[in-house]
């Protein structure tokens, strides 16, 4: 088996390091939310809280707008039922924490380890989720992150080439 070019190397490990960011950075915030909606539901009363905090969690995994699934139409419920204090409260809890959570730490968790911008994290997950479906969510910025290691090869290539 022939030994890789250094220009292989980086590349491998570049696809090796996005990979395990995205994953380990999307799994761990559809964890916090998840726990984070399931408290909000125990602490306002609604029952089978767990199995709408596991929901939450699963869905998560959808970013912007994956918890929202779960917490909106629960919201929706309790104003519908007459309990108007408890919905306010949990679209309060929604939007300033769960919805925070998404925002800050999943470009936090997956940019930090991957050396890409938040917003290129966010648009390439979004964009990875709509062409490849779930799976995009890791297809998408390891493409961007491929991107961003074959250009810097070329910089560092045309560079050593120049006189």
């Amino acid at each position: 088996m022939a030994c890789a070019t250094p220009s292989q190397q980086l590349l491998l490990g570049k696809f090796a390091t996005v990979i395990r960011a995205t994953v380990k950075g999307n799994l761990l915030v559809a964890a916090i939310q998840g726990a984070l909606g399931g408290v909000a539901f125990w602490f306002l009363g609604v029952s089978a809280a767990l199995l709408w905090a596991v929901l939450m969690a699963f869905l998560s995994l959808l970013p912007a707008v994956g918890a929202g699934l779960v917490w909106v139409p629960v919201a929706i419920y309790l104003f519908m039922t007459g309990v108007v204090w408890q919905s306010l409260a949990l679209v309060a809890w929604g939007v300033l924490v769960i919805g925070l959570v998404d925002n800050v730490l999943r470009p936090l968790l997956v940019g930090k380890d991957t050396g890409m911008p938040d917003y290129v994290v966010m648009i390439t997950t979004l964009g990875g989720m709509a062409v490849f479906g779930i799976n995009g969510f890791v297809v998408g910025p390891a493409i961007a992150a491929m991107f961003f290691a074959v250009w810097h090869i070329y910089g560092v290539a045309r560079d050593s080439a120049a006189p």
